[in-house]
């Protein structure tokens, strides 16, 4: 199983996308929400990014919500 966190805010409709993709697919993940949460604010601002999605997968640093390029790393 890999390990899988995604950073998110509360109003992003892609996060919700990214979300639910996973929820589909029974992968289990790890969401970090920089809306609510102000150290995964401060952990992807020093990993460099500004927006979300942002999904790590074993260190696999993802940019918003590609469901085909998740669907090759996740085969």
């Amino acid at each position: 199983m890999k390990n899988i966190t995604i950073f998110t805010s509360s109003t992003c409709p892609y996060c919700i996308s990214a979300k639910d993709y996973f929820k589909h697919k029974n992968i289990p993940f790890e969401e970090k929400n920089v809306s609510t949460d102000p150290s995964a604010r401060k952990e992807l601002m020093a990993k460099g990014y500004m927006g979300v999605p942002v999904i790590i997968i074993d260190g696999e640093e993802l940019i918003g919500f590609d469901e085909e390029r998740l669907n090759k790393i996740l085969d």
